[in-house]
């Protein structure tokens, strides 16, 4: 499902925005057209056009912000960094400061055409296609997690250490100190992730951090990623967080908020079960399959629910303006921490 609050424009003025970008963007003429991306993206995400070419200019929101939330430096840098790997990324072409003329930083890449798939059970297509879409999604992340950080220039992007130790201490510090509710599954959630941790096996990649199918962009005419996008929550981790993570969606129910494929008759649709994800996943980067896999799964629930969390509180603090968004919100959450807490006691 989506998690990101939708974000506020920016004010700016026309003249001075079309001015910056056509010094500092190679090839930028006139701004012909600037319109606001609809989906609820956390960083203000525009199309801008200057007569044949497109360009697409993500900000950090207007306002007070946390201060690691809405990274797009660190998206730039993760980006042409992976710019000469097979990983798909568009094309960077600038990076700002944070005095700008939308008052706050933002990035220049490339507009890359192709087809968005927001249903993880792709009823648009046939069989075969469908099956070619979760092996080209699978491939892509083999790819990623096999590029070396430090032959990229990215050895410093994150910490050193046993990553999934690092990152309960982050989430569970995050999840309490937003906590609306009592909530004793995510409580025992914690709990239950402290005592099950697994050793640090030494594994560490570029981690996405939101691998999910709507955060690619497939060509028009094959079934091939051409852009992974969204790297605000990018780092260097552990590998199996971001493949635990894709899995988890899938857990989700297809249906109301969720877009999982709980339920769903994989076999009939052309989707692999889990198993043979995890499997072709580990053949292509030769590793065995993964002990403490319910480890990784629950981890990822726990995880998404600590950010999903933090969005309620900060939409409850500014006083929400749909009431019915923080209801859903809160029902969501709920419903994530009793399945979570029901497949850590199954194991």
């Amino acid at each position: 499902m989506g998690h990101q609050g939708a974000a506020a424009m920016h004010s700016f003025e026309p003249a001075e925005l079309e001015a910056y970008l056509a010094t500092h963007v190679p090839g930028f003429g006139t701004l012909d057209a600037i319109d606001k991306f609809s989906d609820g993206q956390s960083n203000p995400t525009y199309r801008i056009t200057s007569g044949a070419a497109a360009y697409v200019l993500r900000a950090k929101p207007p306002g007070t912000l946390l201060k690691s939330a809405h990274a797009v430096d660190r998206e730039f840098r993760v980006m042409k960094a992976l710019g000469p790997t097979p990983v798909p990324v568009p094309d960077v072409y600038h990076l700002s400061g944070e005095d700008t003329p939308l008052g706050t930083q933002f990035m220049v890449m490339q507009m890359v055409e192709g087809r968005i798939f927001w249903d993880p059970a792709l009823p648009q297509l046939d069989t075969a296609a469908r099956t070619r879409i979760y092996d080209t999604m699978n491939a892509t992340l083999a790819a990623l997690h096999d590029v070396d950080p430090g032959a990229v220039g990215l050895a410093d992007y994150g910490k050193p250490g046993n990553y999934f130790a690092r990152q309960l201490a982050r989430w569970s510090g995050q999840y309490t100190q937003t906590a609306t509710d009592p909530l004793p599954d995510a409580d025992e959630l914690m709990r239950w992730l402290e005592e099950h941790m697994v050793a640090d096996d030494g594994a560490a990649s570029i981690v996405h951090g939101d691998y999910r199918i709507d955060n690619m962009i497939f060509a028009p005419d094959r079934e091939d990623v051409i852009a992974l996008l969204d790297w605000e929550l990018s780092t260097l981790g552990h590998p199996l967080a971001d493949l635990a993570y894709q899995c988890m969606h899938w857990r989700l129910p297809h249906a109301g908020h969720f877009r999982g494929l709980g339920g769903v008759d994989r076999a009939a649709l052309g989707l692999p079960d889990e198993g043979a994800y995890v499997a072709d996943y580990c053949a292509r980067r030769g590793l065995a399959h993964p002990d403490h896999w319910t480890f990784y799964v629950v981890f990822s629930y726990f995880r998404l629910l600590a950010i999903l969390q933090g969005v309620l509180k900060r939409g409850l603090d500014g006083n929400a303006s749909n009431p019915k968004d923080t209801d859903r919100l809160r029902d969501v959450i709920t419903l994530m921490a009793r399945d979570a807490r029901h497949l850590a006691e199954e194991r």
